[in-house]
């Protein structure tokens, strides 16, 4: 593969996370404003499917490619910007995964309240406090990362 075609595949895989990750957030945050579980258990359920679909697929991609582009330029994995970005890369996968376990209780929370046509239980409020709260570590982590890639400042981390 050629260094073009992998910074294109690397560039759209950072651009699904985070296009994927903000369009869950937004959706998941507009649903909960209405209270409605069963509109609640449906964009969930449909979240779920894109985390698992998108995000999950890029979350692979995004690694490989960037480890194929780093060494078909030449740069060290152990720059301080490559480093940095790895380090936060971890950090947004330990806020993610507790995510996509809570996106599914959520969903499956809403979908009993809908079906037995109750309110949302106190359950669902907590998590999805954990879950709204778990987002800006993952979306500042990323925003650092998108500008690690651009900015490429010269430090040494290690």
């Amino acid at each position: 593969m050629t260094e073009d075609l992998l910074r294109l595949a690397h560039v759209i895989g950072a651009a699904v996370l985070f296009g994927t990750g903000a369009g869950i957030a937004f959706f998941m945050v507009m649903a909960r404003r209405t209270g409605d579980a069963r509109l609640i258990a449906h964009v969930a359920g449909t979240v779920v499917v894109a985390d698992m679909v998108f995000t999950a697929t890029a979350v692979v991609i995004q690694p490989i490619t960037g480890y194929l582009l780093a060494t078909r330029i030449g740069w060290s994995l152990s720059e301080g910007w490559i480093a940095l970005s790895l380090i936060l890369y971890v950090v947004t996968g330990l806020f993610w995964l507790p995510v996509v376990w809570i996106q599914i209780r959520l969903r499956n929370l809403a979908r009993l309240a809908a079906a037995e046509g109750t309110q949302l239980p106190a359950a669902f409020d907590r998590l999805y406090a954990i879950w709204f709260a778990c987002g800006f570590p993952a979306f500042f982590a990323v925003i650092g990362i998108f500008w690690l890639m651009l900015a490429k400042p010269q430090f040494q981390l290690f």
